[in-house]
């Protein structure tokens, strides 16, 4: 019952982000534009009981930006479950990697110094300082054939924080202009989405659902620790690579077009655990729809708590999941719950 529960309480966020904002649209309205969109030749489309403006507000504005909210924040808490279950560390999380901050440079080298992708924007630049930052940690992550937890985490920090003096750095000297552009990149925002914006991280939780869909019992057996699974018949090194592959194309994907969102894949996997227990078979379906009413409902708060000012959904994310951090390590049981053992 939870899995229907959570997908109703996702749909009711998804139309009331649809429906609020300085142009006047109410719920069942935006219902009734979306499904005139979805299935053509619905007759209020056209009987003039709907204004262009609403129409335009809805399906142009906000419910793109609801949805790729809703696409990152799933996206975020299949990472962080996946990155949990293969390192063995209750703290772990997609950010832990460098990814984030590998895509900042990415996406600041491009504003400042114009370099990257250039004919595909900021959102494609980032993606690809992502991957490189991905591919490094993962290459000094591993020691005699084997990619170590400890090394990776490491890693994902030493790496991290080179890759942020290097963004700070590009932000003190840029004009200023730049600034608040970069910020706010930084902060994660899906202000200015698209439906085109949805493609790639769409495509990523489709691809790693599937993989994770297919490999559940295997990460059950992995959270019993690495010599048990190999008995078992799991190839754990194939097994983990595949895993924190999977974690950072996720996460590259969703930093890519929303830019920093931090803790979404540390607060969700927890919560889903402790609900359902460490089963992925039972958690991955409730991490996923989790994440995806947590992240759609900030970005609806992002935009009226301050209105007409935004707040940038990391500073929401990063007030819930600071206290979460804490509470979390006061925990008795949090090593355990945190990775399943």
């Amino acid at each position: 019952m939870l899995v229907p529960a959570l997908a109703l309480v996702l749909v009711a966020v998804l139309l009331l982000s649809a429906a609020v904002g300085t142009i006047e649209v109410s719920p069942v309205e935006a219902l009734r534009i979306v499904t005139g969109h979805l299935v053509p030749g619905m007759p209020w489309m056209s009987d003039g009981s709907l204004t262009t403006v609403q129409d335009s507000a809805v399906w142009r504005f906000r419910l793109p930006r609801a949805l790729l909210a809703a696409t990152t924040g799933a996206a975020l808490a299949l990472a962080g479950a996946l990155m949990q279950a293969v390192v063995h560390n209750s703290l772990a999380e997609p950010y832990i990697l460098g990814v984030s901050a590998g895509a900042g440079v990415g996406a600041v080298s491009f504003i400042v110094l114009g370099l990257g992708v250039g004919s595909l924007g900021v959102g494609a630049s980032a993606f690809v300082g992502a991957l490189l930052a991905t591919a490094a940690v993962y290459a000094l992550a591993h020691k005699n054939g084997r990619i170590a937890p400890q090394r990776l985490i490491l890693a994902g920090v030493a790496l991290g924080s080179l890759f942020s003096a290097i963004t700070s750095y590009l932000t003190i000297t840029t004009d200023a202009q730049n600034v608040f552009s970069i910020m706010f990149f930084l902060l994660g925002s899906v202000s200015a989405a698209t439906m085109g914006h949805l493609a790639l991280p769409v495509a990523a939780l489709s691809a790693v659902g599937l993989y994770t869909a297919l490999h559940a019992r295997s990460l059950n057996a992995l959270l019993v620790g690495d010599d048990a699974a190999a008995s078992l018949g799991v190839n754990v090194n194939r097994l983990r690579s595949g895993a924190l592959v999977a974690a950072a194309l996720l996460t590259g994907s969703v930093v890519a077009v929303s830019g920093g969102i931090g803790f979404v894949g540390l607060i969700i996997p927890h919560i889903a655990r402790i609900v359902v227990g460490s089963d992925h078979r039972r958690m991955l379906p409730v991490a996923l729809l989790a994440g995806a009413a947590f992240l759609a409902t900030c970005d609806l708060l992002s935009r009226t708590l301050a209105a007409p000012a935004e707040i940038p959904l990391g500073v929401l994310t990063a007030l819930v999941g600071a206290p979460f951090f804490l509470w979390l390590l006061r925990r008795d049981r949090a090593d355990s719950v945190g990775a399943g053992r």
